[in-house]
């Protein structure tokens, strides 16, 4: 398989630090020209699935803008531009939680949006994790930080 050629980008929209959006050329591998493809460009992320000293996940129960109603979700955030995604992951786990880990586990990425952009999660596993410092998160989502077992966590699944 081939891959498709970006020819040229043009920034369509600069909203901030969290989007842009470009206009792309892009040449398929038959030759094909598109003029017009859409790219998102937003940040990188990190996702944490923590497991502490006694064998329990500290999960958020929260409400996100993008979702009607509550869910569940791990540790998380933005990567600052030049950060180690392994480096963004501890920092996270520390503010948002206030935990350290004493061993972290590299589960892969992801791209969010292969076909569009969108950023790339980087997932890590921190086990063995305790707790050190007060959260000192500056989400603005309403979060109630919930430790369930296993069981709890293949059964929210």
């Amino acid at each position: 398989m081939q891959q498709w050629k970006t020819l040229s980008r043009k920034p369509v929209l600069q909203y901030g630090r969290y989007l842009t959006v470009e206009e792309h050329v892009v040449e398929l591998p038959d030759g094909t020209l598109i003029d017009d493809w859409s790219w998102l460009v937003t940040p990188d992320f990190v996702n944490v699935i923590v497991i502490d000293e006694s064998g329990m996940f500290p999960i958020f129960r929260q409400v996100k803008y993008a979702i009607d109603g509550t869910s569940l979700a791990p540790v998380g955030g933005y990567i600052e531009p030049g950060e180690d995604p392994l480096v963004a992951a501890k920092r996270e786990v520390l503010e948002e939680i206030g935990y350290v880990a004493d061993t972290w586990v590299a589960l892969g990425e992801y791209a969010c949006d292969a076909n569009r952009g969108a950023g790339t999660a980087k997932l890590f596993l921190a086990i063995n994790a305790r707790h050190v410092a007060q959260p000192d998160s500056d989400d603005l989502e309403e979060q109630q930080l919930l430790h369930l077992t296993k069981a709890e966590v293949q059964q929210e699944l």
